[in-house]
């Protein structure tokens, strides 16, 4: 676990067994907490040593100038930063005067433990002080799902061998000094000190401070109280200055006599609100946290988290390890989503700076569909940002000569944030994932208002963008050139496959949509005219295909570019991208992330099976995985073409992304659209759960080809399907169908209709898997999930 043997594998907790500093940066990041709100990251209590220390608040960022060497026409001006805000979790501590710092003196134990049940980190160590003085410390910390803008502590001191004086000193800290970490282009840029301080209060037990940011203009205010239990020694004095408000306890201890500290923090911003309103916003929060004390803020979190568990879980037996990181995953997922309400989801969640904070299109295609089926209604809410970011995307559109909307490739409040513009403008998928994901979430929930509102208006502007965006040429056929799609090693393309695809469902979508609400549609513009010429373009869309090798081409072409040379390429190289110019990239045949694979995935009703098998076959050998989005999309295709060993090696690379440190860089955060992968992988791939047309009603259907790999014996899921629970256990020959509430649901089951009604278990068969002839990876490149010997044998040089 995350390289080191000091993390155990348990089914409900992550659990570290001592303090290893080598490792203290992606600690902080798998121990971090949030609710889509607020983010803290794992730091240890005191403050320091850290890695990286972290507080957030979703959507509070600096912008900062994007140089250019050439000024060109159409450039984003500005990028933007997600910013380490006021830190409330720092809670220092002086015994006889030495600071508590566990690099001096001795650390006897220390052990934390992260449990996905009760959203609670919990810490106790014992530490010696440079004095010789050892005391015990115990604390346990959440933020809250229930009260969004608030997050609280416990801290507790007490002497082990003898009388101590200690000193508790509690903090707000702003402007927080961060390091440096260069030559990764996927670490945040440098912002120095971005908070300008505007208010600092203490007295008594209460904190407040109040800062702006000098570019984009947030106010940003952060106020906590406390709670002190102690001996009658105990005193405490509160001050104030405009980066750190402090309050601090002080007291003569006994061992059995310990000093108990109960912090509440509460946070709110806002780019609109007066400082007295923020003030006064913040003051509010934390004297209702006050109010529901710690335990009332822990039973409401156990509360809110049993019933996620009860429609979320993932049982998985056979794999210990995979078992604990499919619930590591979704607990992760659930804290990046689920109290947004209405803002971004980034990349890395609220874990860390990686990628700038920037939202990108794995939220749509990644985060979004196990949300979609778990916890719908913040899908709704991701879905409503992108919405209101529409006048963003528009007046992008307008500015690259396109009708309807472009929506940004990395944005914090909706605008492109990309500077790079064939990785960023020209991945237009972004825009057909968007809309797709909003055919996704009202075909689960039934959302018609949804639909009819803000699913309509996405749809349409989406739509808008394909028509003017590509042509027909003069045989009629639909081409989209100049795209880059998934995968970032091919750029400006003619013909993405995935990109066509997505769009040709996109403009079905759209002239559908239109015609289930003509009076919305009237409202939007569109008439008959327009729906047809979409549905034209979808109908006569474009898809690259070699007759000779018998595959579908990543884009027109791809497949005639000279091979990468793997055989030449060291280990050591890996990202290319970090080694390699993009120049050497584009002109060859290598896949940095899954690109016709994920096609599959998605449009699945494009492709034979045989047609599947063979482009899984061909581009398996081509894709290096440079990227953590791709090992989920592999498995799911891998377990569809029959290659379940290998499936399951893909799903651990995907479980294991952050918890084994694979891409090394979890310091800087999670990596958000990996873990919602790690579901992906189980439902999708050994559950074999996919969207079919012609159900109840004319409705999409859930469709389920559910095969396990030998190491699994079972595996078993809950999706929530308009307002239907259904649970799918599956063994190695049989899959159960179970309705645990609502009304009856029709499924489908490898093609064949199912109805399951409440209390009434449906059991089918599992056919036998296909044979056909194990694909092979670029050398060096096979996944870093276990796979049999053989297999590893056989991929060997020579």
């Amino acid at each position: 676990m995350i390289t080191h043997p000091s993390f155990t594998v348990e089914p409900w907790c992550l659990r570290e067994t001592e303090l290893n500093l080598d490792v203290l940066a992606q600690s902080e990041s798998v121990f971090a907490l949030s609710n889509g709100h607020i983010g803290w990251r794992g730091n240890l209590d005191e403050g320091e040593p850290h890695g990286l220390p972290g507080a957030y608040l979703n959507g509070v960022h600096e912008r900062h100038p994007l140089p250019y060497a050439e000024a060109g026409y159409g450039y984003p001006e500005s990028g933007q930063t997600m910013i380490n805000v006021t830190d409330g979790k720092i809670i220092r501590l002086l015994v006889d005067d030495h600071p508590c710092d566990l690099r001096y003196g001795r650390l006897v134990a220390h052990e934390r433990l992260l449990d996905f049940r009760s959203g609670v980190l919990s810490r106790t160590a014992r530490w010696t002080s440079p004095g010789g003085r050892t005391v015990r410390i115990t604390s346990r910390r959440l933020v809250s799902f229930t009260q969004r803008a608030v997050a609280a502590v416990v801290y507790e001191v007490e002497p082990v061998d003898g009388p101590a004086t200690v000193a508790v000193q509690s903090e707000l800290v702003a402007n927080e000094q961060l390091p440096r970490f260069e030559g990764d282009p996927r670490v945040a840029a440098a912002t120095g000190s971005p908070l300008v301080a505007e208010e600092h209060f203490a007295q008594e037990t209460r904190l407040r401070l109040v800062h702006r940011t000098a570019r984009s203009g947030l106010r940003v205010g952060a106020a906590a109280d406390h709670l002190v239990e102690g001996p009658v020694t105990t005193r405490w004095t509160a001050q104030s200055e405009p980066d750190v408000s402090r309050l601090t306890v002080t007291a003569d201890l006994t061992p059995g006599e310990p000093l108990r500290l109960v912090k509440f923090v509460a946070y709110g911003w806002s780019g609109e609100r007066s400082l007295p309103a923020v003030h006064d916003q913040v003051d509010g929060a934390v004297a209702a946290a006050v109010s529901t004390g710690w335990d009332g803020l822990l039973a409401a979190q156990r509360a809110y988290l049993d019933r996620f568990w009860a429609g979320a879980d993932v049982e998985v037996e056979g794999d210990a390890q995979i078992q604990q990181a499919v619930r590591f995953a979704l607990f992760h997922v659930l804290q990046a989503a689920a109290r947004g309400e209405n803002r971004a989801i980034p990349a890395k969640g609220l874990t860390g700076t990686g990628y700038d904070g920037h939202s990108f299109w794995d939220t749509e295609s990644y985060v979004l569909p196990l949300l979609t089926f778990t916890a719908p209604e913040a899908v709704a809410s991701a879905l409503r940002w992108r919405h209101g970011t529409l006048p963003a995307a528009r007046e992008r559109a307008r500015q690259l000569g396109l009708a309807g909307a472009v929506f940004p490739w990395r944005t914090i409040d909706g605008a492109e944030c990309s500077a790079y513009w064939p990785a960023g403008t020209a991945a237009f998928h972004v825009n057909a994932d968007i809309a797709m994901a909003a055919v996704r979430y009202v075909m689960v929930s039934g959302d018609e208002a949804f639909e009819r509102g803000v699913g309509l208006d996405l749809l349409v502007d989406t739509a808008r963008l394909w028509r003017s965006l590509g042509h027909h040429d003069a045989e009629g056929v639909f081409h989209i050139d100049g795209v880059t799609g998934p995968d970032e090693y091919s750029a400006v393309a003619r013909d993405n496959l995935y990109t066509n695809l997505m769009a040709r469902q996109n403009l079905m979508a759209a002239a559908e949509a239109a015609t289930r609400h003509p009076d919305r549609a009237g409202e939007l513009g569109v008439d008959d005219e327009e729906t047809a010429a979409w549905r034209d373009a979808a109908d006569r869309m474009a898809m690259p295909y070699n007759e000779d090798l018998g595959v579908h081409e990543q884009s027109a072409g791809f497949t005639r570019f000279q091979r990468w040379d793997f055989e030449a390429t060291p280990p050591e190289h890996y990202p290319l991208l970090l080694h390699y110019p993009y120049f050497d990239l584009y002109r060859k045949q290598v896949v940095k992330q899954a690109d016709v694979v994920l096609a599959m995935m998605e449009c699945p009703n494009a492709f034979s099976d045989e047609q599947k098998a063979r482009n899984f076959a061909y581009y398996e050998a081509l894709t290096v995985r440079d990227s953590s989005l791709s090992a989920c999309c592999q498995a799911v295709l891998a377990a569809e073409t029959g290659h379940l060993r290998l499936a399951y090696a893909y799903l651990g690379e995907a479980a294991l992304m952050d918890l084994d440190d694979l891409e090394h860089n979890t310091r800087d955060g999670l990596h958000i659209a990996s873990l919602a992968g790690t579901w992906i992988a189980l439902v999708a791939g050994f559950g074999g759960m996919r969207r079919h047309s012609g159900g109840e009603r004319g409705r999409d259907v859930l469709g389920f080809a559910p095969r396990l790999p030998e190491a699994l014996s079972r595996v078993a899921f809950t999706v929530l399907v308009r307002g239907r629970r259904i649970k799918v256990d599956i063994g190695p020959a049989r899959a159960c169908y179970r309705l645990t509430e609502g009304e009856p649901l029709e499924v489908l089951h490898y093609g064949e209709p199912v109805i399951v009604t409440a209390g009434e278990p449906v059991e089918r068969r599992v056919p036998p898997v296909p044979a056909r002839p194990e694909p092979r990876q670029p050398r060096g490149r096979r996944p870093a999930g276990p796979l049999p010997e053989e297999e590893l044998r056989a991929q060997s040089p020579g």
